[in-house]
């Protein structure tokens, strides 16, 4: 019985390394777990963030450790055979302080943190996409202003009053405003537009990031950029004319969307019949409908989901039953604690379970 799951798991971390290398041209630890959903990444963007949750990021990466050792294992070794470069990159943000080393693991211990700062390119790159690739690993933290949400401050060299919502510069834990910090002469481009704000990036000589933390979530949240207003008024000149161009593609994109969803849930709900050929058809198509919805979070989406990984395809099966043929969903309305009511319903989901299954 161990040897077929741990050859699964195998090609799970195999599939999973290649996706990522694939889509973003290079590939570390961090990057194979967020593609095996074994660590999801609003957590990895929260520990970028400093939110203070987010300390350090292993607990968050939700595997035990004889699967974490195997995940190494054979990421390690599918490096090996696929002749792969490593590129040691920092991890580092932008706080209140400046710029700040960001550690990984509890201990911080020397060995695994370079093992976690460790990505790896394909070997045969050109020289310029590897310096692109390089240069884009190392690249310094974004220059962050901070939105000001207390109502008392000041600026630690010219004395001026800081409100709330007065833009300010961390340097050296000391509040700077605008003016003393040099960055006066740059306009606020509120968040929401993303190809105006990523060509006033582009455009823009200096830019900074504009976050504001969010006291009920303890986190800095983005609000937007502060770029030249040359830079604004360029990119504002380029989206105005290619606006129709970018609208036809959005719908383009939306109906190749639309098409290869309706393609993955015929395919979904065919494997969920392959495991549970008891299953009605059109059970099977509404849990692949469920689960397979894109931007859901659900199981249908992850990595393995995506590959039809068998356990992916049971775990959405369970918990379609868990929800619409068990008391669930009631016993929750009740007010019972959600794993005693898991509990509870376990031998009622396998029962479904082994109809379906015909055992």
């Amino acid at each position: 019985m161990a040897g077929p799951l741990y050859s699964n798991f195998h090609e799970r971390v195999e599939r999973a390394a290649e996706a990522a290398l694939i889509r973003s041209g290079t590939i570390g630890p961090l990057e194979l777990f967020q593609e095996m959903s074994l660590l999801q990444a609003v957590h990895v963007e929260s520990w970028r963030k400093g939110d203070e949750h987010y300390r350090v990021l292993q607990p968050w990466i939700q595997v035990g450790p004889e699967k974490f050792q195997k995940a190494i294992f054979h990421f390690r070794e599918w490096v090996k055979q696929r002749g792969l470069r490593a590129i040691e990159a920092a991890h580092t943000r932008r706080g209140p302080s400046g710029i700040e080393p960001l550690r990984v693991t509890e201990d911080g211990d020397p060995a695994w943190e370079k093992f976690y700062r460790t990505y790896y390119m394909p070997a045969d790159l050109p020289e310029k996409k590897t310096a692109r690739l390089t240069a884009k690993l190392n690249r310094p933290p974004e220059l962050v202003v901070f939105e000001k949400v207390g109502d008392k401050g000041n600026c630690i060299e010219c004395g001026a009053d800081l409100l709330t919502g007065n833009f300010l510069l961390m340097e050296k834990g000391q509040p700077l405003c605008l003016t003393c910090a040099d960055l006066d002469r740059l306009v606020f481009l509120p968040a929401g537009d993303t190809a105006l704000s990523r060509r006033a990036r582009k455009h823009s000589s200096l830019a900074a990031v504009v976050v504001r933390f969010n006291r009920a979530r303890k986190r800095y949240e983005r609000q937007g950029l502060l770029v030249t207003n040359e830079a604004l008024a360029k990119a504002e000149e380029e989206c105005a004319d290619d606006a129709p161009a970018r609208a036809a593609a959005r719908g383009r994109a939306a109906l190749s969307r639309q098409d290869d969803d309706r393609e993955f849930v015929a395919a979904l709900a065919q494997a969920i019949l392959q495991r549970h050929p008891g299953c009605p058809s059109e059970e099977a198509r509404r849990i692949a409908e469920h689960a397979g919805r894109r931007s859901s979070g659900r199981v249908g989406r992850s990595a393995a989901g995506r590959a039809l990984d068998a356990s992916a395809v049971d775990l959405a099966v369970i918990a379609h039953i868990r929800h619409m043929h068990t008391n669930y969903d009631e016993l929750l309305m009740r007010g019972t604690e959600r794993l005693d009511a898991r509990a509870r319903v376990r031998d009622g989901i396998a029962r479904v379970l082994a109809e379906w299954s015909g055992e």
